[in-house]
């Protein structure tokens, strides 16, 4: 009898988890369904449409980062409406939602402050612009080229090929050194001689290197002096101005040729040295 009783009890337990299922099925679950097959399509039509814009913003020759920034925005806004729609339409109330969400976000934006700095410095860097893609900039003790900028880090590519991600916090509250923007750069030298070289010869062999050198500008003329007068040596400087390019180029030209231009006159560049002298005290 009990066993009867027992069976009978299962068999209204499976009945009733099938009717549920079924009358989900019947209502929610076509709904759900139907959604969600909407939802992926809707997907792939934004991601056509965010493609077509930047097609269409790099015709107008807009800014790479601006473009690829707007593009992925409208790209996520996009698809977080067609979700939230998508939860609507199968019978969830979004207004609960809603408010989990900000009562979520709330939490989150107070665990992730450092983050959330980052964002905010993406945005001024995307809407200051004081850097682009494809820059030589410096902030805080890095240098590269920037390859790509994020909504919370920058990619910048080291002159030894390795990837840096500066935060693009940091990057707004830094000064930041663009060797980019001008098409023209400044190159100081500082070369050290001897306190017994002759220096208006060092001079001269320096003015007569950077004449040699066609990458290096005639107008603004080359400029070299006698600097200063350290504990070792006389430093002459020379600055010279030549095209962005070619600017690496023309610092390891001038370092090479006038060593070279150096020692064929006899002009010596000295090390530091300490001359110690012992005075000898007789015994009485």
């Amino acid at each position: 009898m009990f066993l009867a009783l027992e069976a009978t009890a299962d068999n209204n337990a499976a009945m009733a988890v099938l009717s549920t299922v079924l009358n989900w099925l019947a209502t929610t679950g076509i709904k759900f369904v139907i959604g969600l097959i909407v939802m992926l399509i809707a997907f792939k039509v934004i991601d056509v449409l965010a493609k077509k814009i930047n097609k269409a913003m790099t015709k107008k020759n807009v800014d790479e980062t601006i473009t690829r920034v707007s593009t992925g925005a409208i790209k996520v806004a996009a698809k977080l409406l067609v979700a939230v729609l998508f939860v609507g339409f199968i019978g969830i109330e979004t207004a609960s939602i809603s408010a989990c969400i900000a009562t979520l976000g709330v939490g989150i934006s107070l665990a992730v402050q450092g983050t959330l700095s980052n964002f905010a410095g993406g945005v001024i860097i995307i809407l200051m612009r004081p850097f682009k893609l494809g820059d030589f900039i410096t902030s805080g003790g890095e240098s590269g080229t920037v390859e790509d900028i994020k909504l919370f880090y920058t990619h910048v590519v080291t002159v030894d090929n390795r990837m840096i991600y500066i935060p693009n916090g940091t990057l707004a509250n830094n000064v930041i050194v663009n060797a980019s923007v001008k098409d023209t750069r400044r190159l100081d030298i500082t070369m050290s001689v001897a306190y017994e070289s002759d220096t208006e010869l060092a001079c001269k062999l320096i003015r007569e290197v950077c004449e040699r050198n066609e990458k290096i500008f005639k107008e603004p003329a080359p400029f070299v002096t006698v600097a200063s007068y350290a504990a070792s040596s006389i430093d002459i400087v020379c600055r010279t101005w030549c095209n962005k390019g070619d600017y690496w180029d023309n610092n390891f030209y001038l370092l090479n040729e006038i060593k070279k231009e150096f020692d064929k006159n006899g002009i010596v560049i000295p090390y530091n040295q300490l001359d110690v002298h012992v005075n000898t005290v007789e015994n009485k």
